[in-house]
């Protein structure tokens, strides 16, 4: 009966809208509003009723040895933790260490950001960047000729220009070259092509993640450096109010300044 019920449509609910003479009232309060004003308004009035009980009922005598070292202020409990104060000399020369340590860090994050520098340079869109764990490729130059003859006048002249450079070149290696280009690919030539295209595929994919991922190193670096250097900043700026030789704030929000002697 309860799905029959269910897949019957139902008319729409609408809530009553507000008059028009009541809009410079404010907008009209629904049951969903004032239940919950009042379930607020209950819970209030119970806190009160049970803080009025624990007040009526409290021992004016009663004493804890908690009492000695707290304290509350504008309604928060105050306690000490027990902890000896440092005299201001000592936090002085505690700042003073700090501030050597954010200099060492910020000298080794620079040395760090200049070595990656060197190995990650942004130079042009068409250059390469960086090298992977020293690898180095040799270029392999293609040259497509028309026919056999016009292949020897190159063989010829490449082989002339080697000699007048002061490198010869084989005669052996040229002649090999020359019978691997007319005879027909094997297929285990073949075979080896594919695997030295999809090595070198591999290896570019390799350059680009490396150079990803010193690009992140050397944002994060620098980001780290420009937090030390604001932190040894305001450290910086610290000692200096603490031996009164620049201005700052008071706790009643009063600015002050240091008046120098006059020479």
């Amino acid at each position: 009966m309860s799905s029959m019920r269910n897949a019957v449509q139902r008319r729409n609910h609408k809530e009553r809208a507000q008059p028009r003479e009541r809009e410079k009232w404010g907008l009209l309060e629904k049951h969903k509003d004032y239940s919950l004003r009042a379930r607020d308004y209950n819970a209030k009035k119970a806190r009160l009723k049970t803080l009025r009980q624990k007040a009526s009922e409290r021992n004016p005598d009663e004493f804890y040895y908690g009492m000695l070292s707290s304290s509350t202020k504008k309604g928060r409990k105050l306690a000490d933790r027990g902890n000896p104060l440092l005299s201001h000399e000592a936090v002085q020369l505690l700042k003073t260490q700090d501030s050597g340590y954010l200099q060492t860090m910020v000298q080794k994050t620079r040395k760090a950001i200049e070595r990656l520098e060197e190995e990650f340079t942004l130079k042009g869109k068409g250059e390469e960047i960086g090298t992977l764990d020293g690898e180095r490729r040799e270029g392999r130059k293609v040259v497509f000729v028309a026919d056999e003859s016009e292949q020897r006048d190159w063989l010829d002249r490449s082989n002339a220009g080697a000699s007048r450079n002061g490198e010869p070149q084989d005669e052996e290696k040229a002649e090999k070259e020359v019978g691997a280009i007319r005879r027909p690919k094997s297929r285990k030539a073949l075979q080896k092509e594919q695997i030295a295209q999809k090595e070198d595929k591999i290896w570019r994919k390799r350059i680009a993640r490396d150079k990803d991922v010193k690009a992140t190193r050397l944002t994060a670096l620098k980001a780290r450096e420009k937090d030390l250097r604001d932190a040894e900043n305001e450290l910086e700026l610290q000692r200096a109010k603490m031996s009164n030789t620049v201005g700052g704030v008071n706790k009643a929000g009063v600015k002050w300044k240091v008046r120098e002697r006059r020479k």
